[in-house]
C-alpha cells in the first residue's frame, strides 16, 4: 500500500519528541486534507444529483434512473466518509480541550504565528484575554485570519475539526442534558413577554 501525504503527516507527528509547534503544524494539515477528501466527496454527490436533476426533465419515462442516481449519490463513499468525519471530530476533541498543553507551551505569540492570526484580530484577542487554542480556533475563529480578511464564511481546518467534535457531541448528548432551543426565551423559540416594573 503506498503512503498518502495523511499518513506521512501521521508518522511526522508519532515521532518521540517532536516539538509543539511540529505537533500543531501537522494537526493543521493532516486536518486540512481530511477537510479536502471530505468536499470531493461532496462534490461528487452533488454532481450525481445534478445529473439526476437534468433526467427530471424526461419524466416519467426516468424515474427508476432518477431513484437510483440519487440513493448511489447518498451512499457513494460513505465508509470513507464516515470514517473522515470520525478521525476529523477526533482531532477536534482533542483540539478543544487542548490535551497536550500547545497553548501554555507555545505562548500566545507563536500560536497566533502557527495559526495564521491577524495582527488586529490578535490585539483584539489579546485585550479580550482570549489566550487559549479553542478560544482562537473555534470560539473566535480567527485561525486563518490574515488569509480570509472581511470573509464571513471559516473553512480553517481546525474549526473545521472542532466544529465536527461539537456536532458529534451535540448529536450525541443525553436527552435533557442541553437546554432546549426552541424553549420559551430560548434563541429558536418564542419570546417571552417583557418583564415590566413599576417605577
Amino acid at each position: 500500500m503506498t503512503s498518502t501525504p495523511t499518513m506521512r503527516l501521521c508518522d511526522i507527528a508519532l515521532k518521540p519528541g517532536i516539538s509543539a509547534s511540529t505537533q500543531l503544524i501537522t494537526t493543521r494539515r493532516i486536518c486540512r486534507n481530511i477537510s479536502r477528501n471530505l468536499d470531493a466527496i461532496q462534490a461528487e454527490r452533488r454532481a450525481m444529483r445534478r445529473q439526476a436533476g437534468k433526467l427530471k426533465a424526461f419524466l416519467p419515462f426516468t424515474r427508476q434512473a432518477i431513484a437510483d442516481l440519487e440513493e448511489q449519490a447518498q451512499t457513494h463513499r460513505s465508509v470513507e466518509r464516515a470514517k473522515a468525519l470520525v478521525a476529523l471530530a477526533g482531532f477536534g476533541q482533542s483540539l478543544l480541550f487542548d490535551r497536550d498543553g500547545l497553548a501554555v507551551v507555545l505562548g500566545f505569540e507563536r500560536l497566533c504565528d502557527l495559526l495564521s492570526v491577524n495582527m488586529v484580530e490578535r490585539e483584539q484577542a489579546r485585550r479580550e484575554g482570549v489566550t487559549s487554542l479553542e478560544g482562537l480556533v473555534f470560539t473566535h475563529a480567527l485561525e486563518d485570519s490574515a488569509e480570509r480578511r472581511g470573509q464571513d464564511w471559516n473553512d480553517a481546518p481546525l474549526f473545521n475539526a472542532c466544529h465536527a467534535a461539537m456536532a458529534d457531541f451535540i448529536r450525541d448528548c443525553p436527552d435533557g442534558v442541553l437546554p432546549d432551543p426552541f424553549a420559551p426565551g430560548a434563541p429558536f423559540g418564542p419570546k417571552l413577554p417583557p418583564k415590566l416594573r413599576v417605577v
